[in-house]
């Protein structure tokens, strides 16, 4: 048997080399999957929103209903046949639906909408206690996920994944019912949401967070952080400091970095608030794109910074 020392010897160095940098390619092929939210053009038509997902280098629509957009309600209105042939004219997939209004508990018609359309994601909020913490935040995530069981069940057999953000004021939302559901929680086909604007009183542990939830737990993430502007009227400068390098104070390359550590397969969101909600984060399709695009480089530049 040959050592490895031999073995080397034995074979040419150009071979040698090639097969050193298949390796460190295959070590740096982390690459983040975008889905473009229909939610940062209020409620302009679908018609006009539906050609911005490949300028954004998106690979899918994220529908939002009501108050945020009313691309969902415009789907409807559509009809099935009108709304699958207006995606097909744009080259299109749902990737997901946003339903906060419907809760975890009435998403069976809905992710069956999304799996016709060519989706396998449905995003909403949580129930139960607000904000538990320690014990509590154990005990609450520990009784939703039993209670959720049905619905992952029609999830697994649709081919869809249930994602519930980490929201303020609900029972996902402390770090410890986050690492609660991560220990506790047993199905491919529900995961979190990840949102780090909801955290940004813990905002040195959001890096920490994606690690310890892993990727398994991790089928979508939020590019958007809190500002002064989130919740209340404030300029359009700081309303935009929620997107990615727009002069918020969250470093992304510890964010992507962990992304890159945890190998995260899912989707992202570049996302922000407008206020007052359902209208466009800016004036024109053409000027909301560009946004989306400035976030995308600042996000580029950070998978480099961190490979």
């Amino acid at each position: 048997m040959l050592s490895r020392r031999d073995f080397l010897r034995t074979v040419p160095a150009a071979a040698v080399f090639a097969a050193m940098s298949a390796w460190a390619q295959s070590k740096d092929d982390f690459k983040i999957r975008y889905t473009l939210s229909s939610a940062l053009y209020g409620t302009m038509p679908l018609d006009v929103i539906l050609p911005e997902v490949a300028k954004v280098g998106a690979e899918s629509i994220d529908i939002w209903c009501k108050v945020h957009g009313d691309q969902r309600e415009q789907a409807t209105a559509l009809g099935e046949e009108a709304f699958a042939a207006l995606l097909k004219k744009h080259g299109v997939r749902v990737g997901s639906s946003t339903r906060y209004p419907l809760g975890p508990f009435k998403l069976q018609e809905e992710m069956a909408w999304v799996n016709k359309h060519g989706g396998n994601l449905v995003v909403c909020g949580c129930v139960g206690p607000k904000n538990p913490e320690g014990a509590a935040a154990k005990a609450a995530i520990s009784k939703f996920l039993e209670d959720m069981k049905p619905h992952v069940a029609k999830a697994a057999e649709l081919g869809v994944t249930i994602a519930i953000e980490n929201h303020v004021s609900q029972a996902l939302h402390h770090p410890d019912s986050i690492k609660a559901f991560a220990d506790l929680n047993t199905s491919p086909n529900l995961g979190i949401a990840f949102a780090p604007h909801h955290l940004h009183e813990w905002q040195d542990q959001i890096p920490a967070l994606i690690r310890y939830a892993g990727a398994t737990n991790l089928p979508f993430v939020y590019f958007q952080e809190h500002s002064a502007g989130i919740f209340k009227k404030a300029s359009k400068e700081v309303e935009m400091q929620q997107l990615p390098g727009y002069g918020g104070g969250l470093d992304y390359r510890l964010v992507v970095k962990a992304l890159r550590d945890v190998r995260f397969k899912g989707v992202a969101e570049i996302f922000m608030h407008p206020t007052p909600r359902g209208i466009p984060i800016l004036p024109t399709v053409g000027e909301v794109t560009a946004a989306v695009n400035k976030s995308r480089a600042y996000l580029d530049q950070c998978v480099r910074e961190t490979a």
